[in-house]
């Protein structure tokens, strides 16, 4: 812990702010002091050179695993993992074990979260209880507690009715719905996107309209109920039309996708490798074009990882067997910055509103700005270095990743956290 800390010689972004510009960015008492050419003494100095230092990237879908599943990941190793990969704070969906539907299991995962003090999180609780949902959750005490997400990721809300009740009280506290959005009569059995690949390789399919038809149903609950809703993991091009018809419209309706459903489709698949089994599925090259072109025109307001940690053992039971989900956290930066950045497609101040000032507004986490007096929240880029993607050089507990071996251009060097600095590698 510093009393003061300069990060010299950066190129300072901040769209907040109006800054993209070489500078140095001074933080006393773990606060912004303020942005400057000079070089006031400092209790630690860190050498920018080169780098981009963006306000602090938040990931508002991540699966820490813990209660339950401490086997795959617990909230300490993906907090590490998180720090590693340039986030200051993260945001775990509820689906563990218990599934994070009470007081209880909530003040357990800020304990925990407490204990490794690495990030901030941010717990999703459950809008059903046991997530299986029938009976809406204690959502009025969980917001008590600084809960304001609700979501039941990885099992979606069926009855319409259910999730119109939902959002009417999550309206009245002032929250957002995070919403899994997947028809389950239209995904059936389904492991894979629907179409040559999965009859090539016999494989049960999953439609698009799967994710469609549920994301115009709960447009629609959003726009009668004025609650605010968060569409997850977008992976369509007509997803992606629904979101930009809503937010024409005024309806209350921000998106998120994932590095692997804009960078990856189904025809990357090298065979029906479970490491590239995910939900929703990759898809075809036109939707990813369309979410790249949602990315742009801010359609899509956030990038997150989706960070799914399962472990070799149930990763190697077979493509039809195997669960759902892949690691994102240490990978998300380098391949923003080598598949986004680097290709022209989005700008700096882009990638900084999409992982770090929508997802924190979103979030209500507060703002990620380095206005003078705001929390020194911080994000270290080297634009220039590489990054190779090895299954030996991970924090998380977990290995299953599509992008084994690949080199990236561009790499996580620090993060501020307050008064702290987290270099990486730790």
């Amino acid at each position: 812990m510093y009393d003061s800390i300069l990060i010299r010689n950066g190129t300072v972004v901040d769209p907040e702010q109006g800054l993209h510009r070489r500078a140095n960015l001074f933080i006393r008492d773990g606060r912004v002091e303020g942005i400057t050419m000079e070089q006031p003494d400092t209790q630690v100095v860190l050498d920018a050179t080169g780098c981009f230092v963006c306000p602090g990237f938040v990931d508002m879908h991540v699966h820490l695993r813990e209660p339950g599943f401490e086997h795959k990941e617990t909230i300490a190793t993906g907090s590490l993992a998180a720090v590693r990969g340039g986030f200051t704070a993260v945001a775990p969906m509820p689906n563990t074990r218990p599934v994070c539907d009470s007081p209880r299991t909530l003040k357990y995962v800020l304990a925990k979260a407490r204990e490794a003090d690495l990030v901030d999180v941010l717990p999703i609780c459950a809008i059903t209880v046991g997530s299986l949902g029938e009976e809406l959750a204690p959502l009025v005490q969980l917001a008590s507690l600084g809960c304001y997400a609700f979501s039941n990721d990885g099992q979606p809300v069926l009855s319409a009715e259910t999730m119109r009740r939902a959002m009417q009280t999550v309206r009245q506290i002032g929250g957002v719905i995070i919403d899994h959005c997947e028809d389950k009569s239209l995904a059936g059995d389904g492991v894979m996107h629907a179409g040559t690949r999965a009859r090539e390789w016999d494989l049960p399919g999953i439609t698009p309209l799967a994710e469609e038809v549920h994301i115009a149903r709960d447009i629609l609950l959003a726009a009668e109920t004025g609650c605010p809703i968060h569409i997850a993991h977008l992976s369509t091009a007509r997803g992606v039309e629904l979101v930009r018809w809503a937010k024409a419209r005024g309806y209350p309706v921000t998106a998120e996708v994932a590095p692997h459903h804009f960078i990856l489709t189904v025809d990357d698949m090298p065979g029906p490798d479970p490491n590239f089994k995910m939900n929703p599925p990759l898809r075809s090259r036109t939707d990813r074009a369309a979410l790249l072109a949602g990315l742009q025109d801010g359609t899509i307001d956030v990038i997150a990882t989706d960070h799914a940690p399962h472990t070799p053992e149930e990763k190697a039971r077979g493509f039809r067997d195997a669960p759902f989900g892949i690691i994102g956290l240490e990978t998300a930066v380098p391949l923003i910055m080598d598949q986004l950045v680097h290709r022209g497609i989005l700008t700096m101040d882009r990638i900084v509103s999409a992982c770090a000032i929508r997802p924190a507004a979103i979030m209500s986490a507060g703002p990620r700005t380095f206005a003078a007096g705001a929390d020194a929240l911080a994000t270290i880029i080297d634009p220039a270095a590489l990054t190779t993607v090895q299954a030996t050089g991970f924090a998380s507990k977990s290995v299953n990743t599509p992008f084994l071996n690949w080199t990236l251009r561009g790499a996580v060097r620090a993060t501020v956290r307050r008064d702290r600095i987290m270099p990486y590698p730790l």
